[in-house]
């Protein structure tokens, strides 16, 4: 039946099918000129029909007719499930703290803000002029860049590959894909010491302290530093001097925190020293911050902080989907918001005629070759004001 579907499916689409084939390197499909679908698939539906009523020749043409290259539609669909399939199962936390968006090409876009009479409103005294406001405009900006590999095979590779250790190439090129956005999501909010020192600066007021010395800067993660935090994180006011509402946040760890960070955000009730009166006194709460701090495990921070921070930084974002700015901007190019795989059509036909399916290789050297595309960038939006929007710590405590 998934077969049959399969084949109903691609003749739904017929129309397209024209531009999925002919020329050499056309998208996952191996073929030089278009054949006739309707043909093809009336055929292809009555061979498997036979097949499913017992008919025993109807089986054993099927068996010497189940090859790539007489079922190319079908292996360019394959390609495609894999890729996607692949690249949607890996773990990415770019939509939990990054806001994400689609730019219509290659050149720069600009990300505009408008700050200003917003605040709060003048008394007007009986007969007085009311008072004028001057608004101000900031921007960003942002681009998308190329992404890409190519997978060379000979003829040989697949025909020994018994494990099909080859034919997984196009989960391979999706995992890659994903690994490579992930990598240059976390390269927009760390460096090599911890938090980007371009997002997080003295100006934005977004250092996690935990008093009014350089000293007590920069605490590690637990539940004093944490509520520290969201404690600076709250304090923030726009360029009008007005509060900035958060009402969830998302933080932020490497593996070496995860252990941590579960222990604070899953524990049922917090032990708090709170000052009050003469001494301090111990609070007992419910956890508050289950129902309002999301986790994020992030394994690319270690990797881009080389040095010691690289296990002890954290961070806090704002959630990107309940405000009207963003700290960071992850865009991805419109009509390739996903990776695309291709596979290089070979430019051979057997010596009796009919097609030859990629897997049968190149006429002059048996080649046979994958490649992914991807089409992706990231900003920091600190002109506009996404500084504000997040906080961090090194976590080295001083």
């Amino acid at each position: 039946m998934e077969f049959l579907d399969l084949i109903e499916s691609i003749s739904e689409n017929d129309a397209s099918g024209t531009r999925l084939y002919g020329g050499e390197g056309r998208r996952a499909r191996g073929i030089r000129s278009a054949p006739n679908y309707a043909t093809m698939l009336k055929e292809g539906v009555d061979l498997v029909t036979k097949v499913a009523q017992g008919n025993r020749h109807a089986a054993l043409v099927f068996e010497e007719a189940m090859s790539t290259g007489d079922f190319p539609l079908i292996f360019g669909d394959i390609l495609d499930r894999q890729l996607l399939a692949a690249y949607r199962e890996y773990p990415s936390s770019i939509e939990a703290i990054a806001k994400v968006s689609t730019l219509r090409d290659f050149r720069q876009a600009k990300r505009f803000a408008i700050d200003g009479a917003d605040g709060q409103l003048d008394a007007v005294a009986e007969l007085g002029e009311y008072p004028a406001s001057a608004v101000t405009e900031s921007k960003d900006v942002l681009t998308v860049t190329k992404f890409g590999r190519r997978l060379p095979f000979s003829w040989e590779d697949f025909i020994n590959d018994d494990l099909d250790a080859f034919r997984d190439a196009p989960a391979r090129l999706g995992r890659a894909t994903r690994r490579t956005e992930q990598k240059s999501l976390t390269q927009l909010y760390v460096d090599a010491n911890g938090p980007h020192a371009s997002l997080y600066t003295t100006g934005n007021k977004n250092k996690v302290v935990t008093g009014n010395g350089a000293a007590s800067s920069n605490p590690v993660l637990s539940v004093g530093g944490l509520q520290s935090g969201m404690t600076v994180l709250g304090n923030q006011v726009d360029a009008g001097g007005e509060p900035i509402y958060i009402e969830a946040v998302t933080l932020v760890v490497p593996p070496a925190l995860e252990v941590t960070a579960n222990n604070i955000l899953n524990g049922t009730e917090l032990w708090l020293t709170e000052a009050g009166g003469t001494s301090n006194q111990q609070l007992h709460v419910a956890n508050w911050m289950r129902n309002r701090v999301k986790l994020v495990v992030d394994p690319y921070i270690p990797l881009v902080a080389t040095s010691a921070n690289g296990a002890t930084s954290w961070f806090l974002f704002a959630n990107p989907s309940v405000t009207d700015r963003a700290a960071l901007e992850f865009a991805r190019l419109r009509g390739h918001e996903e990776p695309e795989i291709w596979v290089k059509s070979p430019n051979a036909m057997r010596a009796g005629g009919g097609m030859v399916g990629p897997d049968q290789g190149d006429f002059d050297d048996d080649s046979i070759q994958y490649r992914v595309r991807a089409v992706f960038g990231g900003a920091r939006l600190t002109s506009t004001g996404g500084g504000k929007l997040t906080v961090a710590s090194n976590g080295s405590g001083s």
